[in-house]
């Protein structure tokens, strides 16, 4: 009887190649034969040397690897390049567990719009301590110009680079974009926080200044982010656009009431604005971290592999730029929705809004801005914004027409006691009494809010999964325009109200 590992002659099998195996089988013994194929004579029948009875030659069966690569099925082939942490992830979709992404999300929304409204909310700060004649040595028009200039100090920058990230992507990868962006902004605002301690009655001119340039560095940096955040959001379903959107408007209230707090138990105007601004370098050192516990979330991981393998595919088309002109195109009905929601809610908040003076109410001058125009406002564009992850009507088509009757928002809001600064009103005030003000700032947060979470819901859902990163950064460079274009609008309605003489008493 032969014996596994020798032949007829005695030759040690083991004296073979590497990559050869023996298999032998016998008769009345289990084991494997492989099967006939060209050329091999594996299996073939032949006498034994003591009975005659047939039996089974052993032969070489050689498994080299281009024999495994060969015959492997192309989902094995393809698996080569999966981990089995992302294979686990597509056999087992995660969900978001305690809403954890979602809320990042909301905190990033907070963090995007936390600079423009940590400055406006500040109005008093600026023109009635720091700027107004009464505590300077010098006189000087920076009081009446601090809110245009801030208000083009931060949006142009903003504007700027919010377009020119969508086609260059400044400051390398999301990681370094965010990371820097973010450090920005914190430098910035400690900048601020400096000079709120500084006694700067004697240089009004030198702190007007160089407030107004830490602001356009703070918005470079905040484009970068605010158009970052938005195209990150856009990979994940629908909803979490919209929590970029609630948390911004969440922004709005929170430094609202962080005024109103900081004003209330302060015992000056001084110590008020260093509370308030250090509140702003807490939330960003907090919008700091999340961002890289991100990734370590399954759900996030998830869809972050789906849109690497559509980025994939993309490059295997051999088109590795987006069709820009295609994709803007395809949002555009969308693209106009969200310019004008926020050319007319910016044209009104807060240059028109908050230059409207009190009439029945008895809040006192202190208090009712902050309350009848701030907090108004960006409390009902929270409410706004989370009515949108409730229910969504109308639909894509429909939108356009509840976003165009809002402009009838803007002469309502110029027909109320608006007295700008340092203008003689020429045109009659036909709604004087203060709970239409109240209702018109509650029509205007709440439904721009609403369509502005719908408008960016819709926008990266118009075109391919793969692009809708692409129009979510689309999304967001239109709502920077419209705020742009809103504020450049707003410089022109004191001209406005001082020209225009329609009978109205």
């Amino acid at each position: 009887m032969s014996t596994f590992g020798t032949n007829s002659s005695g030759r040690n099998r083991n004296s073979a190649g590497p990559e050869e195996q023996f298999l032998l089988t016998e008769r009345h013994r289990n084991g494997i034969i492989a099967p006939h194929s060209r050329g091999s004579t594996l299996g073939r029948r032949g006498a034994g040397p003591e009975t005659g009875k047939p039996t089974l030659v052993a032969e070489p069966v050689k498994l080299t690897p281009a024999w495994e690569e060969k015959n492997l099925p192309n989902d094995e082939l393809n698996f080569k390049s999966v981990t089995m942490d992302q294979a686990d992830l597509e056999i087992n979709p995660p969900n978001d567990r305690c809403k954890l992404v979602y809320l990042v999300l909301v905190l990033h929304g907070i963090g995007t719009l936390m600079p423009w409204n940590m400055f406006i909310t500040a109005k008093n700060y600026f023109i009635e301590y720091k700027l107004s004649a009464n505590n300077t040595d010098v006189k000087s028009d920076y009081a009446d110009n601090f809110m245009p200039y801030i208000g083009i100090a931060s949006q142009v920058p903003n504007f700027f680079f919010n377009w020119l990230n969508i086609f260059v992507v400044i400051g390398g990868n999301l990681t370094t974009r965010i990371v820097w962006s973010i450090l920005t902004e914190v430098l910035a605002f400690f900048l601020t926080v400096v000079l709120a301690m500084l006694d700067s009655s004697t240089w009004p001119g030198f702190f007007f200044w160089i407030t107004i340039g830490s602001v356009v560095v703070l918005n470079m940096a905040n484009g970068i982010y605010q158009n970052t955040v938005y195209g990150m959001a856009a990979k994940l379903p629908l909803k979490y656009t919209s929590a970029v959107i609630l948390g911004s408007n969440i922004s709005g209230t929170f430094t609202s009431i962080i005024s109103i707090v900081s004003t209330a138990m302060a015992p000056n105007d001084r110590t008020a604005a260093i509370y308030y601004f250090i509140t702003a370098l807490f939330v960003l050192l907090m919008c700091f971290d999340t961002y890289f516990a991100l990734p370590l979330n399954r759900f996030y991981r998830y869809h972050e592999l789906l849109n690497q393998k559509a980025i994939q595919a993309k490059a295997a088309e051999g088109n590795s730029r987006p069709p820009y002109w295609k994709i803007f195109k395809q949002c555009s009905p969308q693209l106009f929705n969200v310019f004008f929601i926020f050319f007319i809610t910016l044209a009104i908040f807060p240059a028109v809004h908050s230059d409207i003076k009190e009439s029945t109410f008895n809040i006192g001058p202190t208090y009712y801005v902050s309350v009848m125009c701030f907090l108004t406002f960006n409390a009902t564009a929270m409410l706004g914004s989370l009515f949108s992850s409730w229910f969504v009507w109308p639909g894509p088509k429909g939108l356009i027409i509840p976003v165009l009757l809002r402009g009838l928002l803007l002469p309502a809001f110029l027909l109320c006691n608006y007295q700008p600064r340092g203008v003689h009103r020429t045109l009659g005030v036909l709604f004087m009494n203060d709970w239409i003000v109240l209702a018109l700032g509650v029509i205007l947060g709440l439904s721009g809010g609403y369509y502005s979470s719908l408008a960016m819901m819709y926008c990266p859902r118009m075109v391919e999964p793969r692009y809708s990163s692409t129009a979510g950064m689309f999304g967001a460079a239109c709502l920077v325009s419209g705020i742009c274009a809103g504020i450049v609008f707003a410089l022109v309605c004191p001209w406005l109200v001082s020209n225009l003489t329609l009978p109205i008493v």
